[in-house]
């Protein structure tokens, strides 16, 4: 199963954002307190809109906590990182996967990266930037993993207007 945890999210826009991309590629989101936010704000609604009630999450209230409760192969995005995020094999579709991202401002503390510093990963960027999105990243990483697996359960075709939509006349 494939997982995206948020360590201490703030940015209600950003999560709402990961809630939606979730439950689009069917992945669980883990969100660790505490949250910048409430879960019923109306902003995080906005982000993911209709959303909510197919989203797979749990809230966890510390990094242990969640730890305790997840078991599998974890990875860590942060800007310190020094392997791209493609350099890693995700095709095992029966392997817990958890995709780990920090908090806007301050990412994921030196003290739980420096446990596993072989699985400490950038997303590649040029030095203009200090950092991207992190709903940006979120997707840009559950993609790569999804590709490696071919896309596991998703559609390859729009299955509201038809599979023809853009053939027909």
């Amino acid at each position: 199963m494939n997982n995206i945890v948020l360590f201490e999210p703030e940015i209600p826009g950003n999560t709402g954002n990961i809630m939606r991309t979730c439950v689009a590629t069917n992945t669980k989101l883990h969100l660790i307190k505490p949250l910048g936010f409430s879960l019923d704000d109306k902003y995080l609604k906005r982000s993911s809109t209709n959303y909510m009630d197919k989203l797979d999450y749990e809230v966890y209230e510390n990094f242990e906590d969640f730890k305790s409760k997840n078991k599998g192969t974890y990875y860590y995005f942060t800007r310190y990182g020094k392997k791209p995020h493609t350099s890693f094999d995700y095709s095992n579709k029966d392997e817990n996967i958890y995709l780990i991202f920090g908090k806007e401002s301050t990412g994921i503390p030196k003290s739980i990266l420096k446990e596993d510093l072989d699985r400490c990963m950038r997303i590649p960027m040029t030095d203009n930037v200090r950092a991207l999105n992190l709903s940006n990243c979120a997707a840009i990483v559950i993609y790569e993993v999804l590709r490696q697996q071919d896309y596991r359960d998703l559609l390859m075709t729009e299955p509201h207007k038809g599979e023809n939509f853009i053939e027909e006349d």
